[in-house]
């Protein structure tokens, strides 16, 4: 039995590698939750409770940390227009995209701009300022 657990789990692994690669991949492109189901072969709620569990956050939570880091990214790397990167990011206004910004990396898009690369890069590989 434990045998036949771990190659479920091996499985599961498998196809949640799969969809967070597809994620990935097609991050500017609206993500229908249907879709993801598919690439990991499961139903939508087999799909949510599978990568919650191999993940330890919710698919929605996964594709708006994603979103949120590659912002930040761009945000180091120089982009001048806030709007734009929320814009990319999949964000309707730019309020919404600092609310979320700063929920994640407790700064703002417009501080977190104006920080040196290294401590940026460290908020970025951290998830949270200090």
């Amino acid at each position: 039995m434990r045998t036949e657990t771990k190659l479920i789990n091996r499985h599961h692994d498998r196809c949640i590698r799969q969809v967070q690669e597809y994620i990935r991949e097609h991050m500017d492109e609206p993500l229908h939750r249907d879709v993801l189901a598919q690439v990991a072969g499961f139903s939508v709620p087999h799909l949510h409770r599978i990568f919650t569990a191999t993940t330890g956050e919710s698919v929605a939570s996964y594709v708006r940390r994603v979103r949120l880091e590659r912002a930040g990214y761009k945000l180091r790397m120089g982009a001048v227009d806030i709007t734009e990167v929320a814009l990319a990011a999949g964000y309707d206004t730019h309020a919404a995209f600092s609310k979320a910004f700063r929920q994640h990396f407790g700064i703002s898009p417009r501080e977190f701009r104006q920080l040196d690369c290294r401590t940026a890069t460290a908020i970025l590989r951290k998830g949270k300022s200090t």
